[in-house]
This record gives structure tokens, C-alpha cells and sequence, in this order.
């Protein structure tokens, strides 16, 4: 979510933080779709980074966007960073490169989410044309340079920006050159949450091959289909990755409890200010061991905000978010939030998912994890194809939102959203291997004429 948590309860007890992820649970009447999705900002002339300040800047954007909605501004200091609808939910936020990331309103169809997506792109391009800015649908950006690239004035990513060359090799490209698409889904009790984080951990592989579109990096072929994908490889694994304890017998609430309290810490937030505590442990922090903040207890706030500092390949909040796809173009968007409202809303088809990858080791799943960000379909779990299982996996979508039966104005159900990646599975390439055939033939090896086909 955008706008950092600010409840300031103080927390006394570990059942007071698991509690509070229990408290997620919903009757499966009340679930509800959040799409999230990031795009990158670049100039219409010349394609280039945008920066926060000036005129045609990021900054003007968001207040062209403030007075076009009426959304409330969410400052930091004096500079806005984002947008909040108070009737309906949504938000408008910044990734640390200028990223401009619609956290999309709780939704019940994914025709809500298509339509909001649709009302977004629209309302973004008015305010966006005239100030030359044009946003790119693809994983990663696929020309600059990090050092090209501006900061955004949020005192969050300048914590992370010191912190992360000590934890991995890619966590200032994760941070300022990626974009991703992600799902948040409902579960209605433990046991659902589990089943539902299992299938969707194991499958994330699946996703990330129908998804993968960051070919290229500083305008040439990098090697992979996605390197946003392998950018998360060596990121920073202590907070992210296939969280193989989550297969493991006892796996609930309390498990992830117990995972997020060794999880380093980044910031503690007071006020407007931003606390640099990175590299200690919540757990410290409970205990009131935390060196900058001797004896003092965490709130439900520091919490939230902390759980939102972890990055595995799903995340549990009061929800559940998967994480592996590549940012794409629009009408990929919601063909995302079908695929696993498909196969995890659907209690057949969700049934049906993690028989599919119920026998595989963590070894396995981890060995495919690695392997489909340079191989895409044609990585392989046991004797299998990731292909095939995409394929399989695309059916069972189908059959949940037809069983579903969310039906739009015109008698369709959801699964028409799935098109984009059924067209995908019918040529059986990837679309990143669809780019580097345009990039070795009609573009002339430039990606230029990516930041006009990929463009919303």
C-alpha cells in the first residue's frame, strides 16, 4: 500500500502480531482483488528518465493528477509522493526511480479491475501528454543506465539506497529500474491461507514466464527473458525468495510471525521522520533491544510497515500478494488478477493447482525458481516443461472463473481477461522472446521502438 501504516497501538505480545494477520481473514462472500501496477515514466521526446522537480516533472504530474481526481495528496516534507482516494480505496504512489505505481481499490470482479485500469490509463494519460511523459509497460527499463536515473525525495529509499549493496548485487536495479504487475487475493482462515500461499509460491515460476518482457538492459540483449526476475535472486535473500519453511508441517499465522521478527529491519517511522535501524531485527526491536530505541515497544504501525519490507515471491499481509510477474502493457494487467483469482478462488480449480506441484521438493522448486528467468517455458521441474504446466495451469484459470460466473453487461464472464495469455501459450514463446525477434529484425537491433509498442 502506499501511504505507510499510523496506528500507534504499542504491541506487548507475539499474539498481538499474529492476531493481527488473522485478522485478515474474511467469509469468501467478502473477498475482494487488488491489482497493483507499476509503469516506468519517460520523456515522449527522446526517452528519456523523468525527473521529480520542474515543470514537466514527476512533482507536476502528481498535482495535475490531484486536481483531475480530488484525491488527497500524501506528502512527505513538502514534496507530494502520492495519491489517496478516500471514498474508493486506490492510490497513486512513486517507486524509488519514479516508477508510478497504481495501488488499485479492493475490487469483487476483474471486470472492476479492467474498467479501474482502463479509467486510470486515461485520467494518467491527460494530465501526463501534455506534459510530454509517457509511461513504458515492460519489467525493466530497457535503455538507461542506474546512474541516469533520479531519486525520488521519500526517506524510506534512502535508507533501503545505502542498505541494499550490502545485502546483494541487484537491489538498486530492483529498486530503481523494475516495474512489476501483482495480485492481492483473500483467504477465509488459516488453513485457506496456507493452501492459497503453497499452490501460488509454488506456481509464482508460471506467472513469471507468461509475464517476462525485460529482455534488455542499457539497450542491449541481457541474456534472460526476465531480469527483473533474476534481479530478485540477488536482491536480498534474507527477506525474499521460495520461503521453502512454508511447505514445512506447522505452517500458520505464527510461522510467518516467527520469519518476519529475524527479517533485518529497514526504518522506524516517527512522524514525518525516517529512522535508519537497518540491519537490526524486529525481534530486537520487540524485545526492546533495539539499539536507536532502547526500551521502547513497537507499534501495530512499525509493524504493518515492517511486514511491508519483506519480498518473497508471495507475501502474506491481511492478504496475500504475488509478486513474480513483469510489469506489462495494459491489457496484460488484468490478465493477471484473472489467472490466480482463476485458480484461487475457485475451490476446484485451487485443488487442482496444488496437485499439480504437491510432490515437488523444495529442491525442485527452488531449481525452477532459478532456472525460468533465463529459460522461461523451457525450464523444466522434474521430467516436465514449465510449458506444460503453464498450459495446464491456463485451463484450470479458465474453468474457475467460468465456475465463478461473474458475469460483465454484455454476458461475459472473467475469463476472457485470460486472452492476452492464452494467445501467449498458442505461440509458445514467451513475450520476451516475441521482443528480442523484433529487436534482431524490424527494430534493427534498437529497442527505441519498445518505448512506443510497449507504451500505455
Amino acid at each position: 500500500m502506499a501511504r505507510d501504516q499510523i496506528d500507534m497501538t504499542p504491541l506487548h505480545s507475539r499474539d498481538e502480531l499474529v492476531a493481527w494477520l488473522e485478522a485478515g481473514s474474511k467469509p469468501k462472500d467478502d473477498f475482494r482483488i487488488g491489482t497493483e501496477h507499476e509503469k516506468t515514466p519517460f520523456t515522449l521526446v527522446g526517452h528519456q528518465p523523468v525527473p521529480y522537480a520542474g515543470p514537466r516533472g514527476i512533482e507536476a504530474l502528481l498535482q495535475g493528477m490531484k486536481h483531475l481526481l480530488g484525491w488527497d495528496p500524501i506528502m512527505e516534507h513538502e514534496n507530494i509522493i502520492g495519491l489517496f482516494d478516500v471514498t474508493g480505496g486506490g492510490a497513486i504512489s512513486l517507486e524509488p526511480g519514479g516508477q508510478f505505481e497504481l495501488s488499485g481499490a479492493p475490487v469483487e470482479t476483474v471486470h472492476q479491475t479492467a474498467a479501474e485500469v482502463m479509467a486510470h490509463l486515461a485520467q494518467v494519460r491527460e494530465v501526463a501528454t501534455p506534459l510530454g511523459i509517457g509511461f513504458l509497460g515492460l519489467g525493466m527499463t530497457p535503455s538507461w543506465s542506474r546512474e541516469q536515473i533520479p531519486v525520488m525525495p521519500k526517506g524510506r529509499y534512502k535508507i533501503m539506497t545505502n542498505y541494499m549493496p550490502k545485502v546483494g548485487s541487484y537491489g538498486l536495479d530492483m529498486m530503481y529500474r523494475t516495474c512489476t504487475v501483482q495480485t492481492n487475493l483473500d483467504f477465509s482462515s488459516e488453513a485457506d491461507m496456507v493452501i492459497k500461499l503453497r499452490t501460488s509460491v509454488a506456481l509464482q515460476p508460471v506467472a513469471t514466464a507468461l509475464f517476462a518482457n525485460s529482455p534488455f538492459t542499457e539497450g542491449k540483449p541481457n541474456g534472460l527473458l526476465s531480469f527483473r526476475s533474476e534481479i530478485w535472486r540477488d536482491t536480498d535473500n534474507a527477506r525474499s525468495g521460495m520461503i521453502p519453511w512454508a511447505f514445512e508441517d506447522g505452517m500458520g499465522f505464527e510461522r510467518w510471525v516467527d520469519y518476519a521478527l529475524d527479517v533485518p529491519m529497514y526504518f522506524i517511522k516517527r512522524g514525518d521522520r525516517y529512522i535508519d535501524v537497518s540491519g537490526s531485527s524486529f525481534r530486537d526491536f520487540f524485545d526492546g533491544r533495539n539499539a536507536k530505541f532502547p526500551n521502547e515497544r513497537p507499534t501495530l504501525s512499525d509493524w504493518a510497515n515492517h511486514l511491508s519490507t519483506i519480498f518473497p515471491e508471495v507475501r502474506l499481509k491481511r492478504y496475500l500478494e504475488m509478486r513474480g510477474a513483469d510489469g506489462a502493457p495494459w491489457e496484460r494487467l488484468p490478465a493477471l488478477s484473472a489467472f490466480w483469482v482463476g485458480l484461487l478462488y475457485d475451490e476446484e480449480s485451487l485443488a487442482a493447482a496444488w496437485e499439480i506441484a504437491r510432490h515437488w521438493t523444495a529442491a525442485e522448486r527452488q531449481a525452477l525458481r532459478d532456472d525460468v528467468p533465463r529459460l522461461g517455458f523451457k525450464a523444466k521441474i522434474g521430467n516436465r516443461y514449465l510449458f506444460e504446466i503453464a498450459k495446464e495451469c491456463l485451463v484450470l484459470a479458465h474453468a474457475g472463473l467460468r465456475r465463478r460466473g461473474r458475469i460483465d453487461h454484455l454476458g461475459r464472464d472473467e475469463s476472457r481477461y485470460l486472452e492476452p495469455l492464452d494467445r501467449i501459450i498458442e505461440s509458445g514463446r514467451t513475450p520476451a522472446e516475441d521482443m528480442l525477434q523484433k529487436f534482431n529484425a524490424a527494430w534493427g537491433g534498437s529497442v527505441e521502438p519498445a518505448y512506443d509498442q510497449y507504451a500505455f
